[in-house]
């Protein structure tokens, strides 16, 4: 399908349905682009329209980011969470455009993110419940200070997410993702873990079980 001038690049694999279809907005890592993840599409159902988005800061000399990582001396990261509530903005309102202009269903919508665009996959659809209804979130992590104010009064009763997690991840510490679960059992956020003998990546059993969770949920 060629795709349209909208807020965000991206690559589309249409659905196969005359209809709305269920939509997977896949949301790529750090330094990454829209091919990475779009590499799933031909694996998964033809009923769901694909698509995968580019994000918006170009790093150099290649690949893009939805915000800059930044190393102090002591090698700690800090977020720009200004760049990542942008982003986290951006990516809602392309939703919208998603719906509006490939015939998504808006009652269907599936983040499905890594790394960074998995922290923002949380961010987007635990700030905007009424808008996500599934995430699949792999090797990231709940970040909430970048999540809307007021976000725990909202109705979660919608969302479903899988999380998944390298158990030697040297990028993003398994430590992190372990505290997902907790955090979002206690919003009453209907969520899975899983964790796999992998390092920053998806391995081929890890992505069978979330396409497995995408069927049954």
């Amino acid at each position: 399908m060629t795709t349209l001038d909208l807020s965000l690049t991206h690559l589309v694999r249409p659905s196969n349905l005359s209809e709305k279809a269920p939509v997977i907005l896949m949301l790529h890592g750090y330094g990454s682009d829209e091919n990475d993840l779009f590499s799933f599409a031909s694996e998964l159902p033809d009923k769901y329209l694909i698509v995968s988005a580019k994000a918006p800061n170009a790093m150099m000399p290649y690949g893009n980011a939805w915000y800059d990582i930044n190393f102090d001396a002591s090698g700690d990261k800090f977020t720009n969470d200004k760049q990542a509530i942008a982003s986290r903005d951006l990516i809602t309102k392309f939703i919208d455009e998603i719906v509006e202009n490939y015939n998504g269903d808006k009652e269907n919508m599936t983040l499905l993110g890594f790394s960074q665009g998995a922290i923002l996959s949380y961010a987007v659809a635990i700030s905007n419940p009424k808008k996500v209804q599934r995430v699949v979130a792999l090797s990231g992590y709940v970040h909430p200070s970048i999540f809307k104010e007021g976000y725990k009064d909202l109705d979660f009763s919608n969302l479903k997410i899988y999380a998944s997690h390298g158990s030697v991840d040297q990028v993003i510490p398994v430590d992190w993702a372990r505290k997902n679960k907790p955090f979002l059992d206690n919003l009453d956020i209907k969520n899975t873990y899983s964790e796999f003998p992998v390092g920053h990546g998806v391995s081929p059993q890890n992505f069978f079980e979330f396409k497995k969770w995408l069927e049954e949920n």
